[in-house]
């Protein structure tokens, strides 16, 4: 008896689906020989053919347990977000309660995800041989031991050790889990799933900052990080009980990632994804100010705002699992010219508040697309699987998030709220064309085959440009 996790030797070519079971071919055009758990290939009394309908209940329950693995990830992804986002509205709180500045307190907001951009090449590297449940559950673990040490921390350095031991499950887990539907569910619907674990980043941009300002008015700091920890708990549950084993399908070395560097698609990809997240969290740094000085609406009014930004976002999210399998080139070309518009007319509507809330609407819907564009664009460039891609477009992003905030600051500072719009709408508009225009002349050739070899390793595959 072979359990549904393992490979199934059965046929002349095996072959492996989505599902992460190996089949062999079906002259007759169809999918024979699957195995689930509790299954014998050759029938209920291991001396006979399958019944078609105990194959399609097999099947179906393999396809149910595969979503089921997508939505544990999905958790994941969503609780490591909220942790990450969660201190960002504490910190006054934390600041006050540990005896340190605004501005060393918001240390531990940049200790994450600069370690985070160091996490991801590091974790891929070292565990590239580890099947990848372990990998994904060990990160998840982690996880809740980060919370569970910020709630506790008795000083500000332990708090900045737990934000740091974050910082790796966050790097980590993106790096590999941002691009595993693939070896858990079929190829066509791999970008539906993939589009599910995205959306764990917006519902925790959505919930991290409102849930943060409730907690610290209603009780302490530290229960954030409790809530936090416990959510971690489920996802490492859900994990546990529903991802199958997920071998390592190669090694990964430093040498690999180096030379990603050198493949043509994947070089646009980063620097497009560079310029598209310096641009964002230039101005999204800046939006309650924006919304308070330049609009002149009040706090309650603020929060409404960033909740319908933030749902838009989830909208855009899912809307993005569908117009990608159309074309990945398309859909992300035009949400970068949207959302450059988008920012640029923002201080032009400041005078109306409707208009700007229809801006916010706009700009969260094309954001909400562009994570997962960029993810499947890196999970297609590179020629060593889609682990090697995403663990530098994880490190470009994190760094570029950074960049971005310094320079939304600097133009704050120097030019006004305003400019910083302006400017990072430029920023934005400069990534759309080096995507599309470099992004054209690669695709026809380099598109093709590089999807062709993601697909073979269980990777993303998607309809290229």
């Amino acid at each position: 008896m072979e359990h549904a996790r393992d490979v199934v030797q059965a046929g002349p070519h095996p072959r492996r689906t989505g599902l992460g079971t190996v089949m062999p071919p079906n002259p007759n055009g169809g999918i024979t020989g699957a195995t689930t758990t509790g299954h014998r290939r050759s029938g209920s009394h291991g001396n006979g053919p399958r019944s078609p309908v105990l194959e399609q209940r097999m099947t179906s329950s393999a396809e149910r347990r595969g979503w089921l693995s997508v939505t544990s990830v999905a958790l994941g992804s969503f609780v490591l977000v909220l942790s990450e986002f969660l201190p960002i509205g504490l910190l006054p709180a934390i600041a006050a309660d540990l005896d340190v500045g605004i501005g060393t307190a918001g240390l531990m907001v940049v200790a994450t995800g600069l370690v985070g951009a160091v996490a991801a090449p590091v974790v891929t590297v070292l565990t590239s041989r580890v099947d990848r449940r372990v990998v994904l559950v060990s990160l998840t673990a982690l996880l809740v031991v980060a919370d569970g040490l910020a709630a506790a921390a008795p000083a500000f350095w332990v708090l900045l050790v737990a934000r740091m031991l974050l910082g790796v499950g966050i790097g980590g887990f993106w790096a590999i889990g941002a691009g595993i539907a693939g070896r858990l569910v079929r190829s066509d619907v791999v970008i539906r799933a993939t589009s599910l674990i995205t959306a764990g980043v917006s519902v925790a941009t959505v919930v991290s900052l409102p849930l943060g300002a409730l907690v610290s008015s209603l009780a302490s700091w530290r229960l954030a990080f409790v809530i936090g920890g416990g959510l971690g708990l489920v996802a490492l549950v859900l994990q546990l009980a529903m991802l199958p084993r997920i071998p390592a399908l190669q090694q990964v070395r430093f040498a690999t990632l180096g030379s990603l560097l050198r493949v043509p698609r994947a070089r646009v990809g980063l620097i497009a994804a560079a310029f598209l997240f310096a641009a964002q969290f230039a101005a999204y740094t800046y939006i309650a100010p924006y919304l308070q000085q330049l609009v002149g609406v009040g706090p309650d009014t603020i929060t409404i705002a960033l909740l319908v930004f933030g749902i838009a976002g989830i909208v855009g999210n899912f809307v993005a699992g569908f117009t990608l399998g159309r074309s990945v080139l398309g859909t992300i070309g035009s949400a970068k010219f949207v959302l450059a518009a988008a920012v640029v007319a923002l201080p032009l509507l400041a005078h109306s508040v409707v208009g700007v809330f229809v801006l916010l609407v706009v700009w969260g819907l094309v954001w909400g697309a562009l994570p997962l564009g960029m993810q499947t664009w890196m999970s297609t460039a590179s020629p060593a699987g889609s682990e090697t891609g995403l663990a530098l477009f994880v490190t470009t992003i994190q760094l570029a998030i950074a960049a971005g905030s310094v320079l939304g600051g600097a133009a704050v500072s120097s030019l006004g709220l305003a400019a910083d719009f302006w400017l990072s709408g430029a920023v934005a508009v400069v990534g759309a064309v080096v995507l599309v225009s470099m992004g054209l002349r690669r695709s026809n050739a380099a598109a093709p085959a590089a999807a062709a070899e993601t697909t073979a390793t269980g990777s993303v595959a998607v309809a290229c440009p």
